[in-house]
This record gives C-alpha cells, sequence and structure tokens, in this order.
C-alpha cells in the first residue's frame, strides 16, 4: 500500500480535493496523509484548518509557512519557509507521492521540496492558462515538475503534452469542482439563511474577488469599481475574502471598510465547501474573479460575472459574462446577468469542465499507474509542427 501525501494550502483548494481524498481512502491500494499549510494556519484567514478537522481527514503534519506579509518580498519569505519546512518533513517522513492542485506559489516551493527529495508528485488542473496572474507561470512550471497529470478538460490535456510531457502520463479526469456541485449534498435555502446568519430573502448574489497579480495598479483599485457597480443594484451580498495572494490583505480592508456601513451586505473569511455552493445554488448571480465562478458556478445554471483579466484565457461556459474592470462595463454586465432571458438561457449551459465522476477516473488512473514501478527520469515529447 501506498501512501499519497495530499497538500493543502487554501480553503477553496480544499474544498476541490476533498472528494479525491475521500475516494482515495476508499482505495485498497492507498493509504492517504494531509500536509496542511499556507492560510488553513491563519486567523487572518479564518483558521480553515477546522473545516478539515470537521471531516475527521488523516493530518500527518501542520507546517506553518505564512510570513504575515503580502508583498513581494513577503510572497518569496513564504515560498522560502514552505521550501524549508516541506523538505525537512520529507527528510522524515518520505511519502511514496504527493498530490498537489494548481498553481499558488507556496505550492510550486513545496514541489521544489518533493523534486529535491526524488518524491513523485500527482498534479491536478495543469494546462489551464489565467493570464492576469502569476498563477499562469507557476502552474506551468509544476507540471514540468510532475510524474503524472490530471487536467480539467481535453484542451487542457493537450496543453500539457504541448509542454513536452508524455501523452501516456497525462489524463483528462474533469475538474473536482464539478463533482462537489453535481453531488455534494447541499443546504436548504432556510438552513444557509440559519447558518450564516443573514436574512436571504430579497435576491442577493456572491461575490469574490482576488488581487490581478500582473497588473501594475493598486490591488484595490478595481475592487472600488465593483463595489461602485454593487451599490447600483437592489441585491444583497454575500462576500467571500481575498485568500492569501499579493495583495490579499489590502484587498480584505478594504472589503471590511465597505461592508461596514451597508445592511446588505454579509463578509466571511471562509464559508466552506458545502455552505459556499449552497450560496451558489440559490443566488442570482456570482460576482468578481474566482475560479470558481468559471468551473463550479455553471453546473448549477447560475450566471457569472466574470471581471477583468485574471481568469483570462480559461475555457468558459456560456453562462460566464465577460466584462471590464470599471463600473460601466460590470453594471452592464450584472444587469445583463439578472435579466430574465439571460438567466433562462444559463439553465441549459454545458459545462466544459467535466461530467461530476473526477475522484473516480482519479483513482482509476492511480490504481493503475501509481502501484507499479516509478521511472522519476522523463523525455521530452516533441510536437511536430511549423513556424
Amino acid at each position: 500500500m501506498r501512501e499519497i501525501a495530499v497538500v493543502t494550502a487554501t480553503r477553496a483548494e480544499y474544498g476541490l480535493l476533498r472528494p479525491v481524498i475521500l475516494a482515495l481512502q476508499d482505495s485498497p491500494c492507498f493509504r492517504v496523509s494531509l500536509l496542511v499549510t499556507g492560510a488553513h494556519l491563519s486567523k487572518e484567514f479564518g483558521y480553515t484548518i477546522h473545516e478539515i478537522k470537521k471531516d475527521h481527514l488523516p493530518i500527518a503534519a501542520e507546517i506553518p509557512i505564512l510570513s504575515g506579509s503580502d508583498t513581494p518580498r513577503g510572497i518569496s519569505q513564504t515560498m522560502s519557509n514552505a521550501l524549508l519546512g516541506f523538505s525537512a518533513y520529507f527528510e522524515a517522513h518520505r511519502p511514496d507521492g504527493i498530490m498537489v492542485l494548481g498553481d499558488r506559489y507556496e505550492i510550486l516551493a513545496v514541489c521544489c521540496a518533493a523534486m529535491n527529495g526524488r518524491i513523485p508528485i500527482l498534479h491536478l488542473h495543469g494546462g489551464e492558462t489565467t493570464q492576469g496572474a502569476i498563477d499562469e507561470a507557476i502552474r506551468h512550471s509544476i507540471t514540468k515538475m510532475s510524474y503524472l497529470h490530471f487536467t480539467s478538460n481535453e484542451q487542457h490535456r493537450k496543453r500539457v503534452i504541448q509542454l513536452g510531457e508524455q501523452p501516456d502520463r497525462v489524463f483528462n479526469v474533469g475538474a473536482p469542482g464539478v463533482e462537489n456541485a453535481m453531488h455534494l449534498p447541499l443546504m436548504t435555502k432556510s438552513e444557509l439563511e440559519q447558518s450564516i446568519g443573514f436574512s436571504l430573502t430579497k435576491r442577493y448574489a456572491v461575490v469574490t474577488f482576488h488581487p490581478v497579480t500582473l497588473e501594475g495598479e493598486p490591488p484595490e483599485q478595481q475592487l472600488y469599481e465593483l463595489f461602485a457597480a454593487m451599490d447600483a443594484f437592489d441585491l444583497s451580498y454575500i462576500i467571500t475574502k481575498s485568500n492569501a495572494d499579493a495583495g490579499g490583505q489590502r484587498i480584505n480592508h478594504a472589503i471590511d471598510e465597505f461592508a461596514k456601513s451597508r445592511s446588505n451586505i454579509a463578509v466571511f473569511d471562509s464559508l466552506g465547501i458545502t455552505r459556499y455552493l449552497s450560496a451558489v445554488k440559490y443566488s442570482a448571480a456570482v460576482i468578481g474573479n474566482s475560479s470558481s465562478g468559471i468551473i463550479e458556478v455553471p453546473s448549477f445554471g447560475v450566471p457569472t460575472v466574470n471581471i477583468g483579466d485574471r481568469q483570462k484565457g480559461r475555457m468558459q461556459a456560456e453562462s460566464v459574462i465577460q466584462c471590464q474592470p470599471n463600473q460601466e462595463d460590470i453594471c452592464r454586465a450584472i444587469a445583463l446577468a439578472l435579466s430574465d432571458s439571460f438567466r433562462s438561457r444559463t439553465k441549459h449551459v454545458k459545462n466544459p469542465y467535466g461530467d461530476g465522476d473526477t475522484s473516480k477516473k482519479i483513482v482509476s488512473v492511480l490504481e493503475q499507474r501509481f502501484s507499479g514501478e516509478i521511472d522519476l527520469k522523463k523525455t521530452f515529447y516533441d510536437i511536430d509542427f511549423e513556424i
């Protein structure tokens, strides 16, 4: 039986990994352990390790890494802490492989530690593009370190192969977020209302906004444009705060200040996956620049207003409305999302990120490809093309 250590640093990442963790636990081939780090261990970001403990999942280690600063130097310090902390863990407790998701800077450092320790990396959500965020470069870097790749659709599978990875190590399994959206038992609207302590009798939108890390303007500037647009509509709003990105602390401070004088807004460090998806299910729209608006929300038939370039390049369902990060265009997009004609179209959109059985597909691949001999040597897969 091989041990797979699953690394999680943020609330959103854990919610996506959760069904895969549960499926791995049910396999006779694997023993699962969790390495919990990053924002999970920070009171500022909701100390979301509590959500993992509620699920009674096997936490092997809590590895604190956050520097306390989201400046470029602070982010680099966090990455340094992750490299040192996980190197020490891998030296003392060597798993047979680590599973990571996506594109965050701390996960890149963890993968460097695993690579140096010759521990195979199993990577989810490679091959995607987010042109407005530093995540773009991080994601592709993790791809080149990884042993097996699990992509969210066929286009992304082809991109990973284009990066030189052997096709027989790259698998289109769909997105685990779609699996959550389709199969996770959710709250009733009244249960949700009671759980969050906020009235949902009028129409509301779910809002999540992260810094756009590859643009030079202050991280709050686009957020203020969104605030002005929100005030233009007779809606209530459930806002979930930014993760520990560069500029995230300033974003979260601005959100708190905006909500302080408005009774139609509820702000949360973290809702947890069940409350978050329940809130999406009953909402009039999801607004912001989070990947969940692109990947999970279309499965509910709910419109998404996607602001700016943070998610630019991701494949999008027809329920996603793209807009520029200024008040006028955000208002246009929200008005369209709330219109009866657009909402009727979103009810039947096809989600390009899979059919809801991602974890089963991942475990099936691992049982076949991660139970025998593992050779970490990789040859570059060349594709014939003309420039």
